[in-house]
């Protein structure tokens, strides 16, 4: 404060007289070596992140979980170890990592002081939490490592360990038969959650206890959002909206940039009038409440400006294209998951039913419909038309 106070003295007064200039030029110096002093003070009492993780390991309130092993060392799994940490919820000791790139390992290592591993077996040993969190093109390998490694001499693979998948497209199925856990979390995150805005969707089998389910949600609350559903088919449906959804943003803002650009605006300029409205507009829906048709139409005059642009808009067919965007979406990480993708508009009337997500639960309330309702109805439809004369 009183470093504060110098400097608005030494910049903000007025001179009172000829003397004032050198007063000022003292205090100046003075508020200048305060600050630098107070700087150098502040940098040689703040330890590296990874000694200040373990010096104030003590004080910390007990971890989450016994151990968490990372499988995998990419941008997401990155995106949920650094809160993690940050956080509280679990000291860097009590992370394993393993990666093929070691490279990725050792940068994690050096920033966050976790332990790295030099093959799956020995991250996995004695986990209570397993973050799967590689490619989809390469669960077949991982899966047979970890088979590999629940089956060997000296390698303590708890049973009883949960498995938190945040792997697009590859179903809670997938991981039963390919690892032989029955405790599965299944997570879909996206991209803001590397600065803690994200949301992620998830569901998990009925094995996992209602305890940690809450720690569960706790460790995917730190990068932003959780959001538990009680059907396995609302996390690929969420892969389309919030999954790949950032995807739909950045090319908006994308071609909203390059015409403010050819209008004349520099690229820096047009770059902070997309963010800003964007994110002024969002965080305007999110406090307003109101649906998004009333905001537009508060913004649309009559005969205006706004309207010939949204004129433009709707004869170039722009919600067509991005609600058959998401279809599209949608229907490929079915397809990653080995389920029918001839679903949405202008496909078959109903769809056959999910492989049964043998563990998530609870189940989907009576009340709402579920696939089985749809098979019903068309085997009803099928026989009446049989017996039509």
């Amino acid at each position: 404060m009183l470093t504060r106070l110098a400097v608005r003295v030494a910049v903000g007064a007025r001179p009172a007289c000829r003397g004032m200039p050198a007063m000022r030029a003292r205090v100046t110096r003075r508020a200048a070596a305060t600050t630098a002093m107070a700087a150098e003070a502040a940098a040689e009492a703040r330890p590296t992140r990874a000694a200040a993780s373990e010096e104030e390991a003590p004080e910390r309130a007990e971890n989450i979980f016994g151990k968490v092993a990372f499988i995998g060392c990419g941008k997401m799994a990155e995106a949920l170890m650094a809160p993690l940490v940050q956080s509280g919820l679990q000291t860097p000791g009590a992370i394993q990592v393993y990666d093929v790139a070691t490279s990725s390992m050792a940068r994690l290592h050096d920033q966050y002081g976790v332990h790295t591993s030099s093959d799956i077996a020995h991250c996995l040993t004695d986990a209570d939490l397993i973050v799967y969190a590689v490619k989809p093109q390469n669960c077949e390998t991982v899966n047979a490592e970890i088979c590999r490694a629940r089956a060997m001499e000296g390698i303590n693979v708890r049973a009883d360990a949960t498995l938190l998948s945040i792997v697009a497209g590859q179903p809670v199925n997938h991981f039963i038969n390919g690892t032989k856990f029955t405790k599965i979390a299944r997570a879909m995150p996206n991209t803001p959650a590397m600065i803690g805005q994200g949301v992620t969707v998830w569901c998990c089998t009925s094995p996992v206890p209602a305890d940690e389910r809450d720690k569960i949600k706790a460790v995917l609350g730190t990068f932003g959002k959780a959001i538990y559903v009680d059907d396995e088919q609302f996390v690929d449906m969420s892969t389309s909206i919030s999954g790949s959804g950032p995807a739909y943003i950045f090319m908006l803002m994308e071609a909203m940039v390059d015409a403010g650009v050819h209008m004349g605006f520099s690229r820096d300029v047009a770059t902070a009038l997309v963010n800003h409205t964007l994110l002024g507009s969002t965080l305007f829906a999110m406090k307003s409440g109101e649906h998004p048709a009333l905001l537009r139409n508060s913004v649309t005059s009559p005969a205006g400006t706004t309207a010939s642009a949204l004129y433009e808009l709707e004869n170039g067919k722009f919600r067509v294209v991005i609600k058959d965007a998401i279809w599209a979406c949608y229907r490929r990480a079915l397809e990653l998951g080995g389920n029918t993708s001839n679903v949405g508009p202008g496909r078959m009337a109903f769809t056959p039913p999910f492989e049964a997500p043998i563990a998530v639960a609870p189940r989907t309330p009576s009340t709402e419909l579920t696939s089985e309702h749809f098979v019903t109805a068309a085997a009803n439809a099928t026989n009446a038309k049989k017996q039509a004369p």
